[in-house]
C-alpha cells in the first residue's frame, strides 16, 4: 500500500480523539514485541518549552556520539518531522513500511479491545519502531499532551524532565495548576531521576512531592544552573552557563527569547544528570556544541529580515506573554504587525490580553485544522481586547498585506497563535520562495 493511503488510515484515526490511559498502548507494545524497551529515553513533560528542550537534548547527545532518536508532535508540514534519528527526518519509504507494521498490530489490539487505537498513539508506536529498526541508543521523547496517561509514558525513562507548568488542556488535565502538574508529573518514576525547570510555586510543591514518594532524585534546574543573558538579536541568544562542575565560554544559541533562558539551564541539567547520575558520558564540549547548532522551527523562527518576518507557535498566555516580551526586546520599540489564528478550544482573551501590550496592527486568519477559530469571530475578540484587527480569510493574503505594512511603518511581522498556524506558514514561505 503506497504512502498516502497509509498516511489516510493514519489519519482517520484522529476521529477517535484523545483517550487519556496507557492500556491500549502498552497492549499495542506487546504485539511490536516491546520497542520501547529498546533505548534508553530522556522523557519530556510540560506546558511550554517541551519541544525546545527537546531538540537541545537530543542536538547535545548527538554532538556526544549517541545514536539519538527524536519524537516531537505535533508535526508543522509532514508527519516525518515527529520521528528523527540523528537530525534526519524518517524517510517516505521507511515511514510506509512502518505504518503498515503499526496499522496491522493496532487492528490486532482493535479487536480484542473496546476501545481501539488513537492517532498518537500509533504515532508514538511508529517512533518506537522507527528506533529499534535504527539501532538508537538514547531517544528523546516529547509527551503528547499530559504525562501520568500519556502515550508516551509506557516508557521507563534514564531521566525525567519537565518544563514550566501553566494552564491548558483544562478539560484533559484539570482546573488549577496543582492538579495540572500532578498529571505532568506522572513521567515521574520510582528510583529514576526527574529534572525540573523553572517553576509556579503550586506546581513545584506538587512535583517535589511526588518525586520523594516515588523515591525519585530531583534537581531543580533553576537552583542549580545559571544562564546568564549577555545578548539577544536575530542570530540568537548569547549566553554564559555556569553549573556546580563547569563555567562554559560565551556561546550564542540559535533560539529566540528570554524565556528560552529555562530552557537551556533545563537541557543543560538533564544532560548533566545523565552524566553523573545515570553514568553515560556526555562532555562540556558535546553541550556547548550541541547547544550552538540546535535547531527547532516555528518557535520565534526567523523566515527574513527585510522586514523582519517571524514565525512562532504560541497559543496560551504563557507563551504570548514570553512572545511579547522576546517582540519588545528584540524589535526595539518598532511597530508589530500580528498574524493571527487560534484553535477555539485556547483560552483565547487571555492570550489575546498579553498580546495587547505590543500595541499590533493584527490580521486573524483561518485554520485548516478542525479545531480552529473562525477568523471574524477571532477578529471580534480581538477588537474587544482592544486590538487593531482586521480579518482576512485567505493567509497568503494577510502575509503579504502585513509585510507591506511592516515596510511601509518600519516594523516587523510575527505569526503565531498556533503550531498548526506555523507550519501552514512555513509551507507557504516554502513555496513562494521557490
Amino acid at each position: 500500500m503506497e504512502m498516502t493511503q497509509q498516511i489516510e488510515r493514519l489519519f482517520a484515526r484522529r476521529r477517535l480523539g484523545i483517550k487519556p490511559g496507557i492500556e491500549t498502548v502498552a497492549a499495542l507494545m506487546d504485539v511490536l514485541g516491546h520497542p520501547e524497551e529498546s533505548f534508553a529515553a530522556v522523557h519530556v513533560a510540560g506546558t511550554n518549552g517541551k519541544g525546545s528542550v527537546c531538540a537541545m537534548v537530543a542536538s547535545i547527545l548527538r554532538e556526544a556520539e549517541y545514536r539519538t532518536g527524536l519524537f516531537t508532535s505535533p508535526h508543522l508540514i509532514r508527519l516525518n518531522e515527529r520521528f528523527r534519528v540523528n537530525g534526519e527526518m524518517v524517510d517516505d519509504a521507511t515511514l510506509t513500511q512502518l505504518m503498515s507494521r503499526v496499522e496491522t498490530a493496532a487492528e490486532e489490539v482493535d479487536a480484542r479491545r473496546d476501545q481501539p487505537v488513537t492517532f498518537f498513539e500509533c504515532s508514538a508506536a511508529l517512533a518506537f519502531e522507527h528506533f529499534r529498526n535504527s539501532g538508537v541508543q538514547l531517544a528523546v521523547l516529547e509527551t503528547g499532551m499530559g504525562g501520568r496517561l500519556d502515550a508516551t509514558n509506557v516508557v521507563r525513562p534514564a531521566v525525567s524532565v519537565i518544563t514550566r507548568i501553566a494552564m491548558d488542556h483544562s478539560d484533559y488535565l484539570g482546573d488549577d495548576l496543582a492538579a495540572i502538574a500532578g498529571e505532568k508529573g506522572g513521567i515521574i518514576k520510582p528510583g529514576r531521576p526527574v529534572v525540573i525547570g523553572a517553576m509556579p510555586a503550586e506546581a513545584r510543591e506538587v512535583l517535589v512531592r511526588l518525586a520523594a514518594e516515588r523515591g525519585a532524585p530531583l534537581c531543580d534546574a533553576a537552583e542549580t544552573i545559571s544562564v546568564d543573558l549577555l545578548d539577544m538579536g536575530l542570530d540568537g541568544l548569547r549566553v554564559k552557563i555556569s553549573t556546580p562542575t563547569t563555567i562554559y565560554p560565551p556561546m550564542t544559541v540559535p533560539l529566540l527569547g528570554e524565556h528560552q533562558l529555562e530552557n537551556i539551564a533545563l537541557a543543560v541539567a538533564a544532560c548533566e544528570v545523565l552524566r553523573d547520575d545515570v553514568r553515560l558520558p556526555v562532555s562540556e564540549s558535546a553541550v556547548a556544541a550541541g547547544l550552538v547548532c540546535t535547531e527547532w522551527e516555528g518557535r520565534l523562527q526567523v523566515l527574513q529580515r527585510d522586514p523582519v518576518l517571524l514565525v512562532d507557535g504560541a497559543h496560551n498566555p504563557d507563551a504570548a506573554h514570553a512572545l511579547a516580551r522576546a517582540l519588545r526586546r528584540l524589535m526595539k520599540g518598532q511597530p508589530v504587525g500580528l498574524v493571527l489564528g487560534m484553535c477555539a478550544d485556547k483560552q483565547i482573551r487571555a492570550t489575546l490580553q498579553e498580546l495587547a501590550v505590543l500595541k499590533p496592527k493584527v490580521w486573524t486568519v483561518p485554520l485548516t485544522h478542525s479545531r480552529g477559530m473562525a477568523q471574524d469571530e477571532l477578529q471580534h475578540l480581538a477588537v474587544s481586547a482592544g486590538l487593531d484587527a482586521v480579518a482576512s480569510a485567505d493567509l497568503g493574503v494577510a502575509l503579504t498585506e502585513a509585510q507591506e505594512w511592516a515596510r511601509r511603518n518600519e516594523g516587523c511581522v510575527c505569526v503565531a497563535g498556533s503550531l498548526f498556524l506555523a507550519g501552514e506558514v512555513l509551507e507557504w514561505w516554502q513555496e513562494n520562495r521557490r
